[in-house]
């Protein structure tokens, strides 16, 4: 009993002496207190990023510095491309879903106020390839994310009327857009969206007219 209460005042007196030596190193070295608390850090980034996404599914968490990648198929319909650039810009089939593609097809004899009626044949065989292609049946992520937030009770007309185009283009002013004769109205994708032919939506390569590169 008197050993066993002697070897434990010496271990006392030992560790005493030996910590503030000790102190120092313990505190700063990656082996002690800096690389404990290193380690757990990292466990807890690691975790955190299992359950965080790693793309834009989420409008609320949209970071406006973030450059975004908005790819979409491009027009490959010879016939489209002919009968609809000719008046505007040929939107691409992944920019709405299948119903509203069906309604504008179903109702060309006052499109947006204008007659732009086809031959039978001509309009059954777009509203095809336009349905076959839409936003909420195709592959493409940017598609899919214009639909995402889109009520199954609404049919938009026009793109500018999707709920993640809304979130997209809000901070646009008027001066940019509507006040801005080069633009006139956020419809016109092509007027700042320089890729906008070749199916790509990317923040890198928009150039508002009048004021350049759009600042992301």
């Amino acid at each position: 009993m008197k050993t066993q209460f002697t070897s434990v005042i010496l271990t006392c007196l030992l560790l005493t002496y030996a910590l503030p030596l000790q102190a120092d190193n313990w505190f700063t070295s990656e082996n002690g207190w800096r690389g404990w608390l290193s380690a757990l850090h990292d466990d807890d980034s690691s975790s955190h990023d299992k359950g965080k996404p790693h793309d834009d599914d989420d409008d609320s968490s949209h970071d406006k510095g973030k450059h975004h990648d908005e790819q979409i198929k491009m027009v490959t319909n010879k016939t489209y491309l002919e009968e609809c650039s000719s008046c505007h810009f040929a939107y691409q089939p992944g920019l709405l879903p299948v119903r509203s593609w069906q309604k504008l097809m179903a109702t060309l004899d006052d499109h947006f106020g204008d007659n732009a009626e086809l031959e039978i044949d001509v309009q059954q065989a777009l509203t095809t390839y336009l349905a076959k292609n839409a936003a909420d049946l195709s592959a493409d992520k940017f598609s899919k994310k214009l639909v995402r937030r889109l009520s199954e009770d609404k049919t938009p007309l026009r793109i500018n009327k999707l709920p993640y185009f809304v979130h997209e283009h809000d901070d646009l002013s008027n001066k940019m857009v509507s006040d801005n004769p080069e633009v006139k109205s956020l419809s016109y994708c092509d007027k700042c969206h320089t890729r906008a032919g070749q199916g790509d939506y990317s923040e890198k390569n928009i150039s508002i007219p009048g004021y350049g590169r759009w600042e992301y």
